[in-house]
Formats: structure tokens, sequence, C-alpha cells
């Protein structure tokens, strides 16, 4: 298992870094923000991800990819949350990617994958049914009806479900849960477009008597709920990627006001107590990177133990993110 990344992904990594403080900016989100905007996302600054091959991060280069794998994701994703980068990276090129490696027959990876790659097709997951995060409570329904389905339910707060070409939907068959692969401009779907608080572009979606083929279904009739957890750990993973770039920004941030501000004629950083809250940060951070970076090399080395690095990764990442946020407001003077 990997700690540290190898060349190419440092140099995938500098190149993110470069590209997103280049191109994004606080100001651009909250100009978004305020104006509504339908997408979330420049999209001029999408292509160019497009045209430097992020979308083919996760495919093998005979697919047309980079082959990069998840650690690429991670190089990738924690530049961007650096700058809170706004783009269909995580619901397309992860999610999306995900859903179609490990449940789209040779078909669907054949016709979907290159459309993906050339950023020709944007993904959405359509899985939430609440007011909270529940893949078991599904009460979508995928009735069968001579040779296809009909669908039949609400989703909510689906990430680029706005915006999506294809919606990846769980739906309850007969005896389980079952993924479709489903065009998001089909008859009988009403897409709501939610304002989040967070900026990112999320939906709420209109499943009524939704007709799909036999050949829509991802993975096996019955048995989605195993093919979801695989593809929601592997998107857990990717934010967890996400919130590091968050965390990392604000710690550096946070030390180099620290080195800066001056009150009673002295730095605030020669305040023993100031800098036993910033080593406390410090040692945070490190135990958060290490298990970020294993979940990550776990998804392409060995990910029949993916459940377990994804939890430690969620449960680390989400503690550590919270720290470094309230110690960020506390230092910068509340």
């Amino acid at each position: 298992m990997g700690l540290l990344f190898n060349e190419e992904q440092r140099l995938l990594q500098e190149t993110a870094q470069d590209y997103f403080q280049n191109n994004f900016s606080t100001k651009a989100l909250r100009q978004m923000r305020e104006n509504k905007d339908t997408l979330c996302y420049v999209p001029e600054l999408w292509q160019q991800m497009v045209e430097m091959g992020w979308t083919g991060i996760l495919a093998s280069e005979e697919q047309g990819g980079l082959g990069f794998g998840f650690q690429g994701v991670g190089a990738v994703l924690e530049p961007a949350g650096k700058t809170l980068a706004g783009s269909p990276f995580l619901a397309t090129v992860v999610l999306g990617g995900v859903a179609l490696q490990l449940g789209g027959s040779q078909a669907q990876r054949d016709h979907w994958l290159p459309k993906l790659i050339a950023g020709e097709a944007r993904f959405a997951l359509a899985v939430d049914e609440g007011p909270r995060h529940d893949p078991k409570a599904c009460a979508t329904t995928a009735t069968k009806e001579g040779n296809g389905y009909v669908l039949n339910g609400t989703k909510q707060f689906v990430m680029d479900g706005d915006c999506a070409d294809q919606l990846i939907v769980s739906a309850r068959t007969e005896k389980g849960q079952t993924l479709f692969l489903v065009d998001a401009k089909a008859a009988g779907i009403t897409r709501h477009r939610l304002a989040m608080i967070d900026t990112r572009n999320a939906a709420r979606i209109v499943f009524s008597n939704v007709q799909v083929s036999a050949d829509a279904v991802l993975g096996s009739v019955d048995e989605g709920l195993d093919l979801l957890d695989q593809i929601l750990d592997r998107g857990r993973v990717a934010l967890c990627a996400e919130m590091l770039g968050i965390a990392q920004w604000l710690f550096d941030t946070t030390i180099d006001y620290l080195k800066q501000r001056v009150q009673f004629d002295v730095l605030i950083g020669s305040f023993q107590a100031l800098q036993h809250r910033a080593a406390k940060m410090f040692v945070q951070m490190q135990l958060a990177r290490s298990t970020v970076l294993a979940a990550l090399s776990i998804v392409d080395e060995n990910p029949a133990f993916l459940p377990f690095y994804a939890s430690a990764a969620k449960a680390k990442m989400g503690e550590v993110l919270e720290l470094v946020s309230s110690e960020a407001v506390q230092m910068h003077g509340g």
C-alpha cells in the first residue's frame, strides 16, 4: 500500500494545483451563488479539464484513458478542494465512470466510456429519497413491462442531477434493488434544481412512468445494492480527498496568519497556547492524510478491503476538517 504519490501522480497533482489556483477562486464561487447559476461550474473550464485528459483518469489506456487509478483521482481532487472548484468531475468521472466500469456491460462501456472521456456525456447518481443519506431506503419502483421496465418515484439531492445527460437510478425490483442507466431527457422525467448552501449543483428528480429497456440495467437485476455500495465507497473516498484539500488550505492559511498577526507587540504565533493548538492540527492533518491516501491506494490494490478503509477515511476526515475549520475561525479572531 502506497502512502506517497509516485512521480507521475506528483506531476499530475502539481499540474492540477497550478490549474485550479490560476482558474478558480472563492470570488467566482460567490458570484455563481449570487447569480443563481444553473450549472454551478464554468463550461469552458470543464472543457479544459477534459482536454487535459482528466476525464480519463480511471479508464485504462486500452479504453482511451490515462489509467492513473484512484490515486490519480486524489491527485486532482485535493487541489480542487483547496480552491472549492466546481465541476462535474466527482459525479461524472468518479461515480459515473465507476458505475460503468463495475456494472456496465461490454456494450454499455464501449458506448459510454468514450463519450465520458471526451466530455460529451455527464452522469449523475440518483439514490437518496429522504432528507438524509440512506441508499437502502428506496421507494422508487421499476416494474417489469414487456421487454423493459417502468420507473416511478422521486430522488432527492441528486448531485449534478440538473445538468446530467445520463442518470444512474436505483429502483426497487421484484427481489431487491437494481441500477438503471436512464436518459435524463426521457419522457416522464421532471428535474427541479435545488439551491444548495455550498453552491453544488443538486436536483430533485421525479420519475413518472419512465420507460427503459432491459439493456438499461447496470449489473444484475435485484443485486444493485451490492454494486451501489461499491460505487458509493469509491465516491466517499474521492470526497475525502477533496475534504483533505479544504482542510490543508485552512491549515496553511491559519499558520501563515499566526506568523503575521501582531498583538501586544509580538507575533501571536509566539504564544505557547496557540502553538499547542497548531501542533495538534498538524498531527491530525498528517493522520488524516495517511488515512485518505491509504483508502485511495486500496481501491486500486485490494478493493475487497475498501469498505473498511472508506469508513475510516470518512470518519477521520470529517473529524479533522471540523477541527481545522473551527480552529481557523477562532485563530483568525472568531
